[in-house]
């Protein structure tokens, strides 16, 4: 295959990198920001097991036009009729689902992700074939459109969304990328939900030929891929599209710090996606770094407060409208009530509570006024990544 970035043929091994940042032997053959060209089976099956880090497959939807659709004005619409999407039965469409979904099972890592987006007309059968082959459903997603096509002859409910499927590669695989943190603070501090409103691929990012016409009649638009990127990756992983089009999983997983393989039959289709990454400038790393999340930081017990001078002992902590009150022993637990325990203990002792986290309700007599004591565990958290 051809590299985007030299057009020249490259098919050296290219060494991996975990997250830690310690190398390991290169994967062979992997061939990394690239577009291959063929049947998406037969191209799976040339790459090794367990290289891949997230799969975006948007596969063919099977829509089973019978004929022509029109607007009430008796225009045609450009409707989804090429030849690949079209099956001669169900069952060819399953064993052609089931075929690629266990490649692109055999080549993710044990803790990769799979998405999958599809109409009314395929997701579920495609669904049904995930849990066949060992996948694991972890949500599924609406993707709500903000400008839908009506239904022109009134027959039936607008089709105003897709769905997205993500999947685990299976019931063990439990430390799979997910960044709720990040995806949380982006939404006003609000968990973010498995419905999505994001606007059809329109205007400039909607890619047409010399003639004016949609390059591809299923473009999706970016905003889209981001997300799903954003979510269930981190930088320099590798995103695999076993399905590219005109490759809006390259340009986005080029644009934030991702490697991508892609999948390709259609060579027009091909072409449109080299060029079109090729433009793609990656972001600041800076601005892509995943922020740790508060699962990954390192553990802090209240005992090193006080060995590292930041709290003394026969110090005084009192909650935060100083209602209640507590010392602080040498060995780093508290005396509340007579009664010696943990800052999570004496913290539910004093309010008559099952439990407490003890972090955000004891505070000491800081610069300026109380302060809870887990302002000290991140100075001591600042000090450990420093010294690591």
């Amino acid at each position: 295959m051809r590299s985007l970035r030299t057009g020249i043929a490259d098919t050296k091994p290219r060494p991996q990198v975990l997250r830690t940042g310690v190398s390991f032997r290169p994967v062979p053959s992997l061939p990394l920001d690239t577009i291959l060209a063929g049947d998406c089976v037969e191209a799976l099956g040339r790459l090794p097991d367990a290289s891949i880090d997230l799969v975006f497959a948007d596969p063919p939807y099977n829509l089973q036009l019978a004929g022509s659709l029109s607007r009430p004005d008796q225009s045609v619409v450009d409707a989804v009729d090429d030849a690949w999407d079209q099956f001669d039965s169900f069952g060819a469409y399953d064993s052609f689902t089931r075929a690629w979904l266990a490649e692109c099972r055999r080549v993710m890592k044990p803790d990769a992700t799979l998405w999958v987006i599809g109409s009314y007309h395929n997701i579920f059968r495609v669904g049904a074939i995930l849990q066949d082959l060992g996948f694991w459903i972890l949500n599924d997603i609406v993707w709500r459109k903000a400008n839908p096509m009506p239904n022109f002859r009134g027959r039936r409910f607008t089709n105003a969304h897709e769905t997205l499927i993500w999947a685990g590669r299976g019931p063990e695989t439990k430390k799979y990328t997910f960044h709720y943190e990040a995806l949380k603070a982006g939404n006003e501090d609000c968990q973010a939900r498995s419905d999505w409103f994001i606007p059809l691929c329109t205007g400039a990012e909607r890619l047409k030929d010399q003639g004016g016409t949609k390059a591809h009649p299923t473009q999706k638009p970016e905003a889209l891929l981001q997300r799903v990127l954003l979510s269930s990756s981190n930088p320099g992983d590798v995103v695999l599209d076993p399905f590219f089009g005109t490759g809006t999983t390259g340009a986005v997983a080029k644009h934030l710090g991702r490697h991508f393989i892609g999948i390709e039959r259609e060579a027009t289709y091909r072409r449109i996606a080299e060029a079109r990454i090729k433009t793609v400038v990656p972001m600041d790393p800076d601005l892509i770094k995943p922020a740790q999340s508060k699962r990954e930081e390192p553990r802090v017990a209240f005992a090193s407060l006080v060995e590292a001078g930041l709290l003394k002992a026969g110090a005084v902590l009192t909650d935060a409208r100083r209602r209640h009150s507590a010392v602080v022993r040498p060995d780093g637990q508290l005396i509340g009530n007579g009664i010696a325990g943990s800052i999570h203990k004496i913290g539910a002792l004093v309010q008559g509570l099952p439990a407490c986290n003890g972090w955000t309700f004891w505070h000491f007599d800081g610069p300026g006024g109380l302060l809870p004591i887990d302002v000290l565990r991140a100075d001591v958290r600042k000090a450990m990544a420093a010294a690591g």
